[in-house]
């Protein structure tokens, strides 16, 4: 079968033939039939996330029908429509215990990271690790859900917003554009914070209260503007550079919450006092956990939550869809069809 290799930072991923995988006990191999271009696989080409695993075939929000199944599987079924959980915990330390494989202290698998992922025409998953997909929602539709949305929920949980607080999304990308939509439904105002005219409008058209352009505006002054003063009470931080954590830590109201989402090369810098003096916290959000994917899909099957797609891709231009990517270009998500 095709796949997309990585072969490590500062080379484009390889199109080759490797094995198509073929079920054990209790496992499943899903037939690919989209798959979202995520920031991360950017930062794998960049060499800003590097987990010393090569050569290893990326994409980590998958969706596709069940193609044959392992011993011992009763559910799903071959034919199943299904969404890929990437998380494979150890089920025995302490983070797995409560149900959240995102922090799994000895990951057996992490599909598109530390395993093959779902840039292939076929990937091989345990049973529960197939998700299945109501009818009402599309592979294209699906597989961003598997991180973007997903993303939202888990960092919007850690946040706590409550209602008529004040949250700033800084950074609407597909994370951005699923926080704005949960946060709304949460009860908060929420800010919308980015540098193109096309995705703020978006942003606007899926809930956002305020839109901020940073290429053209202060973007503390205008916030604390909105705020009348008071500051903002959760920023979700989806872009990573100095510039932009330096804007969240300046913005936040007493009590605030900086939920780290985004990351790059650039470090963090906070003076202790600023913090002291407004009991300000600084945490960060990683990944989801399998309930948290549940949860997506059914907002997305009620239509309570929309996934924005940009284009629909083949196995074979997903160079170019990771370069426009770079450059800006993505309105929302790309999704890669092997079948194309």
């Amino acid at each position: 079968m095709r796949a997309a290799r990585f072969y490590g930072p500062g080379r484009p991923l390889v199109i080759e033939d490797v094995p198509r995988p073929r079920p054990g006990p209790g496992e499943v191999v899903v037939k690919v039939k989209a798959a979202g271009v995520c920031h991360t696989e950017l930062h794998f080409l960049e060499g800003v996330l590097n987990l010393g695993v090569v050569p290893v075939t990326l994409g980590h929000e998958i969706a596709g029908v069940v193609e044959e199944v392992g011993p011992g599987v009763e559910e799903p079924k071959p034919g199943d429509r299904v969404l890929v959980y990437y998380y494979v915990g150890c089920g025995k330390c302490r983070f797995c215990l409560r149900g959240e494989e995102n922090l799994c202290e000895s990951p057996r698998a992490e599909y598109g990271f530390i395993t093959d992922g779902g840039y292939a025409e076929y990937i091989k998953v345990p049973a529960r690790n197939a998700v299945r997909l109501p009818d009402n929602i599309t592979f294209e539709q699906a597989a961003p859900i598997g991180c973007s949305v997903t993303t939202a929920i888990h960092a919007t949980r850690r946040a706590r917003p409550e209602v008529g607080e004040y949250v700033a999304v800084y950074g609407v990308g597909a994370v951005g554009f699923a926080l704005i939509q949960y946060n709304k439904l949460i009860g908060a105002k929420v800010i919308a914070i980015g540098r193109s005219e096309r995705k703020l409008q978006l942003a606007e058209e899926l809930g956002a209260d305020y839109v901020i352009n940073a290429r053209s505006e202060d973007v503390v002054e205008r916030a604390l503007e909105i705020t009348d003063g008071r500051g903002v009470d959760v920023v979700y931080e989806l872009v990573g550079i100095r510039e932009t954590m330096d804007n969240s830590l300046r913005m936040l109201a007493k009590r605030g919450r900086l939920v780290l989402i985004g990351y790059w090369r650039d470090k963090l810098e906070a003076n202790p006092l600023d913090l002291v003096v407004k009991e300000a916290t600084i945490t960060a959000s990683v990944g989801n956990t399998l309930e948290e994917l549940v949860e997506a899909v059914r907002l997305v099957s009620e239509g309570k939550v929309k996934v924005v797609v940009d284009r629909v891709a083949g196995l074979g231009e997903i160079n170019n869809e990771l370069e426009r990517l770079r450059r800006g270009e993505v309105v929302g998500r790309v999704v890669i069809n092997p079948e194309i």
